[in-house]
């Protein structure tokens, strides 16, 4: 039977994107040796090189913790059997007919199995409906070992935000275990890199309470793009009326609208749990409506370029021809995040119409080919006074601090602000 003590690594992280990477810094950083896997042997490579491929993680970091030898990052799935503990941070995107594809999870588990051993916990932290960790481990685990006395099963919601400032060690993490064991041996982990530790009583309990968080999001930012589109028929000013709301201190909070929802868990959230409610005989008719709400957003704007042009050339062909830039393709601002970004489904809207289309973003030199879309051809234009000109127009979908947004409008013919950046008024700035 192996013993704790002769494992290499206290951690093993597998997946190295936003959450995966982060959480290796936070061991690290404590003086906990990591093993990190991920099958992009790119970021491998970067890794190795004291290279940061996440914009909120500087070189410097991850020069740092190769130096000392405190992680090995690896596309080597046998590592595993190597580690104490391993957590899985993988990504848990949606199908095309909006179904979970949890596919990431299961091939990787498929890909460890045989390099699992004894006093080992697998702690899964990758968003999901509830019984998702169940369901994917414990009927292989059960198998080869006793869950909870001689191997440890966990869920802990990741809480990472790319773009946050505070500190990840002051967000407080919830644990949860398939037994009281798995829960403790899960909690004592996390209390090495985290100053709060909440036990949930299950793991679904825990699972749900992610889903939650996210959809509680996505339902008000919903209900808020819906008020956007009341008020722009109104011809009043949503972010006026926000702003005068939040003086309330109690039963509100305030939600902002945008150009639609991106990342890799509010706009994906929804529609796990509807599937997994529909399973059950549930009809989760709000949830399902505020997620439609979100993914027509892109659309309503085009429309609303699209009447612009109309009105003011009274040209049927109105968008066919036009170029346009879009300013901003991360899904937020100040981070190199695509994943489900809204300027791609606005890109491709304006694709449709034979407009011609360019885009600046600080973060990307082109467009990565996503599972959805293929922009490659789409150029990166500078923000040169001799670009600016030549544009119909520039819809402003991500606001980027680092960006001449005086310069933009003093050059550009008009600007379609979906994210409200521009807050004086000018017959040049048109508020969607």
């Amino acid at each position: 039977m192996t013993n704790k003590s002769t494992f290499k690594f206290k951690v093993g992280i597998i997946g190295l994107g936003y959450v995966g990477l982060p959480r290796s810094l936070q061991f690290c950083e404590r003086g906990i040796s990591v093993c990190g896997i991920d099958i992009d042997n790119s970021k491998i490579k970067k890794l190795k090189e004291g290279k940061s491929y996440l914009t909120n993680i500087n070189d410097f970091k991850i020069k740092k913790i190769i130096k000392k030898k405190i992680f090995f990052p690896t596309n080597d799935f046998s590592n595993i059997s190597k580690v104490e503990n391993i957590i899985i941070c993988l990504p848990t995107p949606l199908t095309n007919l909006n179904k979970p594809d949890l596919s990431y999870i299961k091939n990787t588990f498929k890909k460890i199995q045989k390099f699992l051993k004894p006093h080992q916990m697998i702690c899964l932290e990758s968003t999901s409906y509830p019984g998702t960790t169940s369901e994917i481990f414990v009927n292989f685990l059960k198998k080869k070992f006793l869950i909870g006395k001689n191997f440890y099963l966990s869920f802990s919601p990741e809480r990472n935000d790319p773009g946050l400032k505070l500190n990840i060690s002051q967000i407080p993490k919830i644990v949860s275990g398939f037994s009281n064991n798995c829960l403790n041996k899960s909690y004592k982990l996390y209390k090495l890199i985290f100053n709060r530790i909440i036990k949930a009583e299950t793991l679904e309990t825990a699972e749900m309470t992610k889903i939650y968080e996210n959809v509680f999001r996505a339902v008000n930012i919903g209900f808020v793009n819906e008020m956007k589109k009341i008020c722009k028929t109104m011809k009043i000013n949503i972010h006026d009326v926000i702003n005068l709301a939040k003086t309330k201190p109690f039963g509100f909070m305030p939600f902002y609208p945008g150009p639609g929802l991106g990342g890799h868990c509010i706009p994906i959230d929804p529609f796990y749990l509807s599937w997994k409610a529909k399973k059950l005989g549930l009809n989760t008719k709000f949830i399902q409506t505020s997620g439609k709400i979100n993914r027509a957003i892109p659309g309503w704007i085009i429309g609303n370029i699209n009447k612009y042009f109309f009105y003011k050339k009274k040209n049927k062909n109105n968008l066919i021809g036009k170029k346009f830039l879009i300013l901003g393709i991360s899904y937020k601002k100040n981070i190199n995040d695509m994943r489900e970004s809204p300027a791609l489904e606005i890109i491709n809207n304006l694709l449709r119409y034979n407009s011609k289309v360019s885009f600046f973003d600080p973060f990307f030199k082109k467009i990565p080919k996503t599972r959805k879309y293929n922009f490659e051809n789409i150029k990166r234009s500078k923000l040169s006074k001799s670009n600016l000109v030549k544009f119909d127009g520039v819809i402003l979908v991500t606001d980027h601090d680092n960006v001449n947004y005086k310069k933009i409008l003093n050059y550009s013919k008009v600007i379609f602000d979906t994210r409200n950046k521009y807050k004086i008024k000018s017959s040049k700035i048109i508020q969607l």
